[in-house]
């Protein structure tokens, strides 16, 4: 059309060209000279002619350019796996790619020059998407500035695709509406893999975080590098303090060397170990035993570190331990049964003789003492075997802790005394009662008393406390010789004594008492620095 029009203004303007000068030239030039003046309206009709064709030429290169600069952003925008589309200053669609007009359902609609409320009648599935788009453009429009926004798509199989949106207003000079580029991203698989990578970052803190053993992070120089919550409360260090220190500063000499040749297999290797038992000291230099199962850390087939997993098995220890003790004392008991009544009667005919004959030979009196001193050894021993051998019906009731021990210092102070040892006791106020059997509770205070004065004590200190865990604390320390750290695991085992003349029966009967009041007991010594007992009761309890 335009062409036309171009090519009738030519023929039009020729001939007005033609007709007016030609008029012009007999009207007002001489005959002799209009041959010249032809000649010179003809050059000028020439360069007027060549003048106009060089600016069409011009004109329809740079309209070329233009076009071949369109389908280059054309081919260009097609190629995007983004939603692109240019607007103009009033919301008209001018071009918009492939994958915008797909999305929408627009394929096959003429969409240039049509806002978007007016596509919207084209696909009824996105008439809502649609018609929001007019709302968030002039929120851009209004902002006056690039906005970011996630906008989500439905899909007809009743899915989503979320589109991070990128809207550019663009202005005249005036400030008023030139333009808006809109490009949208298709983010859906990455909102899908940061969820899934949230989800599973959850669920590995969960369970490090959680985790009621151990878990512990180190590197490939034994440092630790990361601890759950836990280690605070079963070894406690803080967790800010250990960090970066070698995870051997924790565990027991006797493991250490076995430890570091464990850990490097691991490094050369790769591959786990379960099950391994090690000893770890607390902060107060409690020893404590984990069953700990080591996994390397592999990243990009290389081992970097190891990640490790330490239960606790202290208690389930101390259970069999008891019940390698509850088994001894279970044959002593047998023992003592069949033995202990066959024992005791002839020893009361030897006893009855020997005093007859003591009476009727004054001169051997001192043979004849020792012969009755060592008949009532052996019916005091005797008489703890039978404590072993038979089952005692107790007859628990709510008493009072203090006045069992002051019961227990007024029986044995003479006998203190005598070995120039004093009984001091420290009790808190209000010290709540205990259920237990008194009589039984003195025995053992009895024994516990007697084994510091045989052991030198010169002071031996009674306290008693009550505990955050609900119990009452009887601590029985003095200053005697003191006990072998290797041999403090035997005690309380039939028959192991420490004491020349000793049968160990007595802390036997000692930790049976504890063991039937649910109590615990625990010995701490150190050679010529003395004993500590600690033990422990429940509080009575009217539930």
């Amino acid at each position: 059309m335009n062409k036309k029009k171009v090519l009738i203004a030519y023929i039009t303007l020729s001939v007005i060209w033609l007709y007016a000068t030609d008029s012009l030239l007999e009207t007002y030039i001489d005959t002799f000279d209009i041959a010249l003046w032809q000649r010179v309206k003809g050059s000028i009709y020439i360069a007027i002619v060549g003048g106009f064709i060089y600016f069409l030429l011009k004109k329809e290169e740079k309209l070329q350019h233009v076009k071949q600069e369109e389908q280059r952003l054309s081919t260009l925008i097609n190629a995007m796996v983004d939603f692109v589309n240019f607007k103009d200053g009033e919301g008209r669609w001018i071009l918009a790619n492939e994958f915008g007009l797909k999305l929408f359902h627009l394929e096959h609609v003429d969409y240039r020059g049509k806002k978007d409320s007016e596509l919207a009648q084209y696909t009824s599935f996105y008439k809502e998407a649609l018609e929001y788009c007019e709302i968030s453009d002039e929120e851009t429009w209004q902002a006056g500035e690039l906005t970011h926004c996630e906008e989500s798509v439905p899909l007809p199989d009743g899915t989503f695709k979320v589109f991070h949106t990128i809207k550019v207003p663009l202005f005249f000079e005036d400030g008023s509406r030139k333009g808006l580029v809109v490009i949208g991203r298709d983010i859906t698989e990455r909102k899908e893999a940061k969820k899934q990578l949230e989800e599973s970052e959850q669920r590995y803190k969960s369970l490090f975080e959680y985790n009621p053993d151990l878990v512990y992070m180190i590197d490939l120089q034994g440092n630790i590098t990361n601890l759950n919550p836990i280690f605070e409360d079963l070894i406690g260090y803080k967790k800010e303090d250990v960090i970066g220190t070698s995870i051997l500063s924790f565990i027991s000499e006797k493991d250490k060397e076995r430890v570091t040749d464990e850990f490097s297999r691991i490094i050369a290797t790769g591959v786990s170990s379960k099950g391994k038992e090690l000893e770890i000291v607390r902060r107060d230099g409690m020893k404590m035993s984990f069953e700990c199962t080591s996994v390397p850390i592999i990243i990009e087939n290389k081992v970097v570190g190891v990640t490790g997993y330490a239960k606790d098995v202290t208690k389930i220890k101390e259970t069999e331990e008891r019940l390698r003790r509850a088994e001894k004392l279970s044959i002593v008991g047998e023992l003592a049964a069949s033995v202990a009544h066959e024992i005791r009667n002839p020893l009361t005919s030897l006893k009855g003789f020997v005093q007859l004959l003591q009476q009727g030979d004054a001169g051997q009196t001192h043979y004849y003492n020792i012969m009755l001193n060592e008949l009532d050894r052996i019916n005091h021993i005797v008489g703890e075997l039978l404590v072993l051998a038979k089952p005692q019906t107790l007859r628990f009731k709510k008493d009072n802790i203090i006045s069992i021990v002051e019961d227990v210092k007024a029986l044995l102070e003479s006998q203190t005394n005598l070995y120039s040892a004093e009984i001091d006791i420290k009790a808190e106020q209000n010290l709540p009662l205990i259920e237990c059997e008194s009589n039984q509770l003195k025995q053992l205070f009895i024994n516990l008393i007697k084994n510091s004065v045989e052991a030198g004590a010169t002071k031996i200190q009674v306290a008693l406390s009550r505990t955050k865990e609900n119990m009452v604390l009887v601590r029985v320390r003095d200053n005697g010789c003191g006990i072998p750290e290797q041999r403090i695991k035997h005690l309380g085992e039939p028959f192991f004594s420490y004491k020349e003349k000793g049968t160990g029966l007595g802390l036997t009967v000692s930790y049976r008492i504890v063991e039937s009041h649910k109590g615990r007991i625990v010995f701490k010594s150190e050679v010529n620095q003395g004993t500590e007992v600690e033990i422990m009761l429940p509080i009575y309890n009217k539930s």
